[in-house]
């Protein structure tokens, strides 16, 4: 960062990423993860188990903004790897894997799966994308149906943590839980910076048009869907060390699709910060509603769409117009130059 010292024509523009204040908020930020490792040690265990459902939330919100709101890759299978990622540590663990590291296994094996469809599903575009990640979540879905190792349709508990204390197992999977969210976070955050994240804005605004002017529209996508593949693996993974029993018909649910855009649309679609702000946001409302049955769920779809068509910048837009501040900043703005008449130094860029 370098600061102009010359005095600016009246009326000119500056070019900047960041501010003061959205410097202390990024470090406001790094100093609460650091802080929430404290949580097993504090707090009693509801509590504990629901940030890790929290945690979860937000691990999914941002890898699907990644996707649709960074790259234009709305997908609705997400699911797919969520899945995966449950039953690849259940299937790990069948052959005697300690249940911790199968569950990063499980979400390494999510971005190996994601990077061989690719080779099919990134070849389609828009709502053709769209249904095609969701057929292939129902196929997946099916083959784990009908093998009986697996617990068929009725479902299948993780038997390797019952060696563990729960306050031990509780605390190792909010930890595992936080270390994902951190990890995701930083890579996505690092990957948005550099000069990749206006390349991947460019492939969300007009592909054809990023092609022409020389962006590398297929390993970009590629390298973002197979980020996200890794990133649902490991919340698929972490649900079932949170909860310790899984269904297909549950793990493999469109509902995990419905959660996500609901969570990056009423949060702020294509922003860092509207995500989280959403993940908190459904958080909170699945804690107090969702024993409303199917009627939570058409609340859920109701509010999206009022968000889409009325709000369509998300909650986290009414901040930051307000006090026009990035906590985590990743992009660039315009912002006006003082004038030379109010003898004031330009702002910084």
């Amino acid at each position: 960062m370098t600061t102009t010292t010359a005095p600016a024509p009246p009326g000119s523009w500056s070019v900047q990423r960041s501010s003061l204040a959205s410097r202390i908020g990024s470090g406001g930020l790094l100093t609460l993860a650091v802080a929430l490792f404290a949580v097993p040690q504090i707090f009693s265990a509801n509590i504990v188990q629901q940030l890790t459902s929290l945690l979860i939330f937000l691990v999914l919100a941002v890898m699907w903004n990644a996707l649709a709101g960074y790259a234009g890759l709305v997908s609705v299978g997400q699911q797919t790897f969520i899945g995966f990622g449950a039953y690849g540590t259940i299937l790990l663990t069948q052959h005697g894997i300690q249940p911790y590291l199968a569950v990063v296994l499980a979400s390494l094996a999510s971005a190996v799966l994601a990077a061989a469809l690719s080779l099919v599903v990134l070849r389609l575009r828009g709502g053709q994308f769209a249904v095609g990640t969701w057929v292939v979540a129902e196929a997946l879905a099916l083959f784990v149906m009908l093998d009986q190792s697996l617990g068929g349709g009725t479902g299948v508990s993780l038997q390797g943590l019952s060696g563990y204390a729960p306050e031990v197992r509780r605390a190792f999977t909010y930890w595992l839980t936080l270390a994902f969210a951190v990890l995701l976070l930083v890579a996505l955050f690092l990957l948005l910076r550099h000069r990749t994240g206006a390349a991947l804005q460019a492939i969300r605004d007009d592909e054809d048009a990023a092609a022409s002017l020389g962006v590398r529209v297929r390993p970009l996508k590629f390298m973002l869907f197979v980020l996200a593949g890794f990133g649902c693996g490991a919340a698929g993974a972490l649900t079932l060390a949170n909860t310790l029993f899984i269904q297909p018909q549950s793990i493999f649910g469109v509902q995990w699709s419905a959660y996500m855009i609901f969570m990056v649309l009423v949060g702020g679609i294509g922003t860092f910060e509207g995500p989280i702000l959403g993940a908190i946001l459904f958080f909170t409302v699945q804690y107090f509603f969702a024993d409303q049955g199917a009627w939570y769920l058409i609340g859920l779809g109701l509010t999206a769409v009022a968000f889409a068509l009325f709000l369509p910048r998300g909650l986290w837009s009414l901040l930051h117009d307000r006090i026009h501040v990035q906590l985590l900043p990743v992009g660039y703005h315009l912002r006006r130059q003082p004038t030379a008449a109010t003898g004031a130094n330009p702002r910084e860029t």
